[in-house]
């Protein structure tokens, strides 16, 4: 977990906007607390805060290309960087250390944006091209990693989070009717590219952005696309089993202790698993749960959670013999931690859910820098109750935000307009740009638009969650079943 931030500004010398550029790097100090830089020129103002994981030497940033045309600013992980490299060793480039970083700013000067489309990871960059005077920002394709902007006249301001751009005096915490609706309706999700304060945005997954003094352009280098499954059962398991295999194993790499997040569903366990294999008998893996205080007793079945997590948890840590850490919270403490959460993701989220996050993710911090998690597996394997149940597969809303009514009804009179039929409008876009195939069934299709609606809206909720655990300077690595699916 890093940070990025900064302004391109044709109308005024960037070096004025030293003190702005400080205020930034304070903002995402916690994202990346081991250490920051800047870069300063006439046109651009370029922060970094960096969490060590790969590199301490090799990695810092921001980086400029050997002749000093180009500088990188980037917050993420390459799950392909040997590949690369070797593809640009043989190529002719020479490389200084053995960062991921250095990877992506040689492989923008090889291929340029053509760059993007061989990466493999979680990433959200931003490179300065100085004789051009052109700024790319850029996003992987799941959008695991997020990167805000505003467009002010012939300026651009861009931050790892919203509050790095409310640094900037020209980007106003007002949030306009859309915003307003966003928090009180839609909320904890949020539309794709909205960044609820007023004209800030943010960048679409598997997008990338331009700006120079012509002004700027949003393209995408990957999308979804829908195609026939013609594999059988044993080729789709064997197939899946490689992918989720291959993504595991490229996700091992750190220079710093690594963990695991063990919660006993199928998704974390079979992660333990495989990571449990890069250990040995003298060195085991850790692994790390969280539970709550008289949970044994208060635990209430529901169409979510049918079981408590203990039994299953205790039934993996014996298996595979990993040093277990359980970390248990009070309703006092989640109560106490529900502003730092809302501080962390800058925007109303999911409430208990970021402040356990929070606090497990501090407890892990004391002893581990890197953790793998298993979440959103439920998103790309169909895991939840929507997925399975008609009532609510065919229901025509958001399924889970089905009582906008009953929201609006606690607010004001008039404190929002038109709030169904902005959801209602939302959702159907959404639905409608679902790539389908011609002539497939009713359920096929109603299946792929869940697929979408879960991928784009729930599961990008949930990664936002990763901002809170980024708080505690961890970086909880993107689940090997999220880069599966990139690698299909």
């Amino acid at each position: 977990m890093c940070g990025i931030g900064g302004t391109i500004d044709f109308d005024r010398n960037a070096r004025e906007l030293r003190p702005v550029g400080v205020r930034m790097a304070e903002s995402l100090a916690p994202r990346g607390p081991d250490e920051g830089g800047f870069y300063f020129d006439d046109q651009a103002m370029l922060v970094h805060r960096r969490l060590i994981v790969i590199d301490p030497e090799g990695g810092k940033q921001p980086m400029e290309s050997p002749d000093g045309n180009i500088i990188l600013i980037y917050n993420g992980e390459l799950y392909n960087t040997e590949d690369i490299r070797t593809d640009l060793i043989t190529n002719g480039h020479i490389f200084a250390g053995h960062s991921d970083t250095e990877v992506v700013l040689h492989a923008f000067l090889e291929w340029g944006e053509q760059a993007f489309e061989r990466f493999n990871g979680i990433y959200a960059l931003a490179l300065w091209e100085r004789e051009r005077q052109r700024l790319t920002l850029c996003r992987d394709r799941l959008g695991v990693k997020p990167l805000f902007y505003a467009r002010r006249g012939n300026a651009l301001i861009f931050g790892s989070e919203p509050k790095a751009l409310l640094c900037h005096p020209s980007v106003k915490p007002e949030v306009d009717e859309d915003g307003l609706r966003s928090i009180l309706l839609l909320g904890p999700a949020r539309m794709p590219g909205d960044g609820v304060f007023r004209d800030v945005h943010e960048v679409l997954p598997g997008h990338f952005l331009t700006f120079d003094r012509e002004g700027l352009t949003d393209r995408p280098y990957w999308e979804l696309r829908a195609a026939p499954h013609t594999d059988g059962e044993t080729e789709t398991i064997a197939r899946t089993r490689a992918l989720i295999e291959d993504a595991a194993r490229r996700q091992m790499v750190s220079d710093v202790p690594l963990c695991t997040f063990l919660s006993g569903g199928l998704d974390s366990s079979i992660l333990s698993m495989l990571a449990a294999r890069h250990h040995s008998p003298e060195n085991p893996l850790h692994t790390w749960s969280v539970d709550y205080k008289d949970n044994d007793k208060y635990f209430t079945k529901s169409i979510f959670q049918p079981n408590s997590d203990s039994e299953y948890i205790s039934q993996m840590t014996d298996a595979l013999g990993t040093v277990h850490h359980r970390v248990e919270l009070d309703d006092a403490s989640l109560c106490i931690a529900l502003l730092a959460a809302t501080d962390a993701r800058d925007l109303p989220g999911m409430a208990d859910v970021d402040s356990s996050l929070l606090l497990f993710c501090r407890a892990v911090k004391k002893e581990f820098t890197v953790c793998l998690s298993g979440e959103c597996a439920d998103e790309l394997f169909g895991g939840y109750p929507w997925y399975h149940r008609p009532e609510i597969l065919f229901e025509d809303t958001f399924p889970w935000s089905r009582s906008v009514g009953l929201r609006q009804s606690l607010l004001r009179p008039g404190a929002v307009r038109d709030g169904e039929e902005f959801v209602r409008a939302r959702y159907r876009a959404t639905c409608a740009a679902t790539p389908k195939l011609d002539g497939e069934s009713a359920h096929a299709a109603r299946m792929r638009e869940m697929f979408v609606l879960n991928l784009q809206w729930f599961m990008a909720t949930l990664l936002e969650g990763k901002v809170a655990k980024g708080k505690c300077g961890l970086a909880a690595r993107c689940s090997s079943l999220i880069s599966s699916i990139v690698l299909c």
